[in-house]
């Protein structure tokens, strides 16, 4: 019995070419893609990975032979892959592995509109039908097979875009741009094209064998080459994205990394300006600064887990105009509530540009708090350490508990979240407080019992 278990995530399909899946496998993909979401035509996109074009192919091939009109747009990121499934009206998949080492690919999928598929709709009953076919084989071929046609949609993509951020009167920046070779070197010169910007391309050639550092700016190792280079030119800021460009990060005019909370907290505000009253999505590892901001902008915060499927459902439950999430990831009404990096940079440069104090000025507003970032800690009973953290804190005097995702605890003047990883034996730590006296002292107590 064939077993994908080790390559079908909770949002995805991931894992390392050829070892745990192969073109073979993704054409069943395919195939199931086209019969689970009944569709009668489809678009697919791929990232710079080697392995990508021959996946994408593969799956072209396999939703195809079972009826459905495919088109590629070929080389693109994720959010242009997004876009397409949005403005054509498709079902669409994405080859990428996003920021995972080279010998990695996946596929990210959505019905059309960019809604997600996810395990509770459809990605389970996709693994199942692949599952049978690979150890049954295929189905014949439909009588009418589908056609597979290219198409281009950067041009289309790119003015979408810029017709949700105006940045032609903004005054003349100099940004540094860190791609990391992935994606973000195919998008952001026909994005920036024509505008009152100066760019200093790091890292533009797609290459996924990733030769100067790993396409993952989360990771603070990753963004020491933008840092310096915004600090040796004097740029205004840097933007570094992550490998199917999704996600943006930001430092400022010293080098120093924005927080993805300000740069929620930053759009929250001028979306709300767009839409007076508007609801605002936040994950529950964001700041407090970020309900905050909103509240202040007369807008409605609606906390939720941590996730692009929980943000999306809960987004299009409520009709809110903007999510943000910790990771960096922000969602946007007007792109089809699905997550871009794109545009949240073109809102950071509209918000910079738009008036004449530096980035850092402008970001102190929305960064109010003493944040730990992430901490993981490797150990082998999540469920007990997390008992242990619970029966630590209940019932102390001041003191809120929530289990929303994984455990919150919450004072007057700090709170933490601790999260079991959903693939990996670790715990995931934040931390925040009003000072960093305090958030260094919650962040100890909390570590001693994680790791006891």
């Amino acid at each position: 019995m064939t077993d994908l278990s080790q390559i079908v995530k909770a949002y995805d399909v991931r894992g390392v070419v050829p070892t745990q899946w192969d073109e073979t496998l993704a054409e069943l993909f395919g195939a199931a893609f086209a019969e689970i979401t009944g569709a009668d035509a489809i678009v697919t996109g791929h990232d710079m990975r080697p392995s990508s074009p021959g996946l994408s192919r593969a799956f072209a091939r396999g939703a195809a032979a079972r009826g459905a009109d495919v088109t590629e747009i070929c080389l693109c990121s994720t959010d242009e892959l997004y876009f397409a499934s949005g403005a054509l009206g498709l079902p669409g998949a994405m080859f990428t592995a996003s920021h995972n080492p080279a010998q990695y690919n996946g596929i990210k999928m959505c019905r059309a509109g960019a809604a997600p598929v996810g395990q509770d709709t459809g990605l389970a009953e996709i693994r199942a039908l692949v599952e049978r076919w690979s150890d049954e084989g295929a189905p014949e071929p439909v009588a009418a097979p589908g056609t597979v046609t290219r198409r281009d949609v950067l041009r289309d993509y790119a003015a979408h875009l810029r017709g949700l951020v105006d940045l032609s009167g903004i005054r003349p920046l100099k940004v540094v741009v860190d791609a990391g070779n992935g994606m973000g070197g195919h998008t952001v010169p026909t994005v920036f094209e024509g505008l009152p910007l100066e760019l200093d391309a790091l890292y533009f050639e797609l290459d996924g064998s990733f030769p100067n550092h790993e396409a993952n700016p989360l990771d603070p190792k990753n963004i020491v080459d933008l840092q310096a280079r915004v600090r040796e030119t004097g740029a205004d800021l840097g933007l570094a994205f992550d490998g199917d460009a999704d996600r943006c990060f930001v430092v400022d005019e010293n080098g120093d990394p924005v927080s993805p909370s300000a740069i929620t907290a930053l759009v929250a505000a001028r979306e709300l300006a767009k839409h007076p009253g508007g609801t605002v999505i936040h994950n529950l590892i964001t700041s407090w600064s970020v309900p905050e901001v909103v509240k202040e902008n007369g807008g409605e915060p609606v906390r939720t887990r941590v996730g692009h499927s929980f943000i999306k459902e809960e987004m299009a439950k409520t009709g809110a105009i903007f999510g943000g999430e910790h990771s960096a990831h922000y969602y946007f009404r007007d792109f089809w509530n699905a997550d871009t990096g794109m545009l949240a940079a073109m809102h950071v440069l509209a918000a910079l540009g738009g008036q004449q104090g530096p980035l850092s000025q402008l970001v102190a507003q929305y960064d109010r708090y003493a944040a730990s970032g992430e901490i993981n800690s490797t150990v082998d009973d999540q469920t007990g350490r997390l008992a242990a953290i619970k029966a630590a804190y209940e019932g102390r005097a001041g003191i809120a508990l929530d289990e929303l995702d994984g455990l919150t605890v919450t004072a007057d003047d700090w709170w933490f979240n601790v999260r079991a990883s959903n693939t990996e034996p670790l715990l995931r730590l934040n931390v925040e407080a009003r000072d960093t006296a305090t958030a260094d002292r919650v962040r100890d107590e909390a570590l001693a019992i994680i790791r006891a």
